[in-house]
């Protein structure tokens, strides 16, 4: 955030005093405002007077101070800048000058990054793109080192290797605010090497260093909080949020998984008051949903719809939040404090009319106040796709004999190993009626062959899908039945050099190009988000959904090989915690 301001300039804190005292003029007054206090839990009346970028003064509305400039709230409520303590700008496919249009109308000032996206399509480019594009943006984009590139080395093969040499130089720049999610779960556990010295390199620099510890109970997440892992966000259940409490790391409670968020309300109010270590994320937002529905302004009206108090969503929001990432400078309106102020029309609603960061008014009545400018795209951004055309038939597995025994993954999210008998025909495995064909090439030009293997429990399919935003090394991953309509699918995102691309019957019936590293799109927001919502409504038409696992979205993680259980990568059928790698899901043949 390049105006950024320094709130210890002697000149800055002798002119607050002096406004503070009324001896000399605020540059901002919000007049009538209803201030939320996120220390007391109490709703007063204020007004707020602002010097620079520093609140100098919260006093009552009665007392007469003189302002360069005043705003009327007109009694709308006053709450600090919204804090999203966990994100990925790709995973809404725009860019961060989109993203940031995007959420500072609604109240978030500041958002901590885990460009881990970028990094995992272009190396050590994208996270240089991720900093620059924060530096002239008010959005305050916090960039996080990528601790996962790949997620899991030896099971999988990303466009970027970031050894921990290149985390701790990394971590030593200015603009790095700590190690992101470290996703190596299980060889941090056993000690290996190189995910120990990335979490000590992060240690060794004072700086956070962020977790991903989905599925760790018991010892395994006491073990993973002692090797210095601060915080979670993959929490699958109650039982999930009070352990991690116990364990005292810092709950990043995402918005991505709705469906788990009145059990979290619920235990939350059973505990009585909120936890200090209690922060709100987003992790992934789709662009329809940034569209229509919001970030994090959308997570605190669903936990005060599940019955959170609204002091506490918004405490978690912003005090706490500002405490767990270190900024003691947010989360408060307060004297001394960052001028980031969100105004509210709806305080149930987490509705806001105006955005003040930094000291200045950015966004008003649901607009930017000035038109942001996107950072320029590197070379390395682009043409990330190297992947030869494709043929029908290399969506076939050989075999031999009349029937072979094969390995098969079963069940989206959670997956497990399964084991079949199918017949083979023509020298090629038959794939049965109740099952579909997953398919993941390496894009980054490596040369490796196509990697097959057989689902179930995936639904019912009558198309094929392909898409390059595939968690989280991104290589080309495509679903289907039939193999032409597969081909199609893929090499529809060859020449588009990424995307999400839905086929049926030899016709493409819906793409939408992401031509930046494969993940994300030059187009304004409202464009990608109406093409996106087409595509999965497409697809949707297509496959019989089964909430809440067979998803849309479980598309995108089917290929999230850090976490428990086989996944398919660009190696084969992998399973980090078993240390099973099968080039071929092809155990037998008769």
């Amino acid at each position: 955030m390049a105006n950024d301001s320094d709130l210890n300039a002697p000149a800055l804190r002798a002119r607050a005093v002096k406004a503070a005292r009324g001896e000399a003029p605020f540059d901002l007054l919000i007049t009538n405002a209803r201030l939320v206090d996120m220390v007391t839990g109490r709703t007063r009346p204020a007004s707020i007077g602002i010097t620079g970028g520093l609140i100098a003064s919260t006093h009552p509305p009665e007392t007469e101070r003189d302002a360069i400039t005043i705003l009327d709230a007109e009694n709308r409520h006053a709450v600090p800048g919204l804090i999203d303590t966990h994100m990925h700008v790709e995973s809404s496919m725009v860019t961060p000058a989109e993203y940031a249009r995007a959420v500072l109308p609604r109240g978030v000032t500041t958002v901590v990054w885990d460009p881990h996206e970028f990094a995992n399509a272009c190396g050590l480019p994208g996270v240089d793109y991720a900093i620059a594009a924060g530096r002239d943006l008010p959005l305050r984009l916090l960039t996080l080192a990528p601790t996962c590139v790949p997620s899991a080395p030896g099971y999988e093969a990303s466009g970027g290797d970031f050894t921990p040499e290149i985390l701790r130089d990394l971590l030593a720049r200015d603009e790095i605010h700590g190690a992101a999610e470290l996703m190596t779960m299980q060889p941090l556990l056993t000690g290996a090497p190189r995910v120990t010295g990335i979490v000590n390199a992060g240690l060794a620099s004072g700086k956070r260093v962020c977790g991903h510890a989905r599925g760790l109970t018991g010892g395994d997440l006491n073990a993973y909080a002692a090797a210095g892992v601060e915080t979670d966000h993959e929490l699958t259940s109650a039982a999930d949020l009070i352990a991690r409490f116990e364990a005292g790391m810092t709950v990043e409670l995402r918005g991505s998984h709705g469906h788990l968020l009145p059990e979290f309300a619920a235990a939350l109010l059973d505990l009585g008051h909120l936890p200090q270590t209690l922060t709100f994320c987003t992790d992934d937002v789709f662009p329809d949903d940034l569209a229509q529905h919001g970030a994090l302004d959308h997570m605190i009206r669903r936990m005060i719809g599940h019955g959170l108090p609204a002091e506490w969503a918004y405490r978690a929001a912003t005090l706490n939040a500002a405490t767990r990432i270190r900024r003691p400078d947010l989360g408060l309106i307060a004297p001394g404090k960052r001028a980031d102020i969100t105004l509210l029309d709806d305080l149930t609603e987490c509705r806001a009319s105006h955005t003040i960061a930094d000291g200045k008014l950015i966004a008003a009545a649901g607009e930017m106040t000035q038109p942001l400018t996107p950072t320029s795209t590197p070379p390395a951004l682009k043409s990330t796709v190297s992947v030869p055309e494709l043929k029908p038939q290399d969506f076939e597995i050989p075999a031999k004999g009349p029937t072979a025994r094969i390995a098969t993954l079963s069940k989206p999210r959670f997956p497990e190993w399964g084991a079949r008998e199918v017949r083979v025909a023509n020298g090629h495995l038959t794939l049965p009626d109740d099952m579909i064909r997953m398919a993941i090439l390496n894009r980054y030009g490596r040369g490796t062959p196509l990697r097959l293997a057989f689902l179930e429990n995936w639904g019912t399919w009558s198309g094929a899908f392909a898409t390059t935003v595939s968690h989280d090394s991104h290589n080309l991953t495509i679903f289907g039945r039939d193999p032409a309509d597969m081909a199609l699918a893929a090499n529809t995102l060859r020449g588009s050099q990424g995307g999400l691309c839905v086929v049926q019957a030899g016709a493409v019936l819906a793409h939408l190009d992401l031509p930046l590293a494969g993940l994300v799109s030059a187009a304004p927001l409202e464009e990608i988000a109406a093409r996106f919502a087409r595509l999965r409504q497409t697809l949707g038409g297509l496959v019989d959904w089964a909430p809440p696992y067979l998803v849309f979205k479980a598309l995108f993680g089917a290929s999230l090989v850090c976490n428990a259980g086989p996944r398919l990568s660009d190696v084969g059928l992998v399973d980090v915690f078993e240390g099973r790698i099968l080039a071929s899901p092809v155990i037998s043949a008769d």
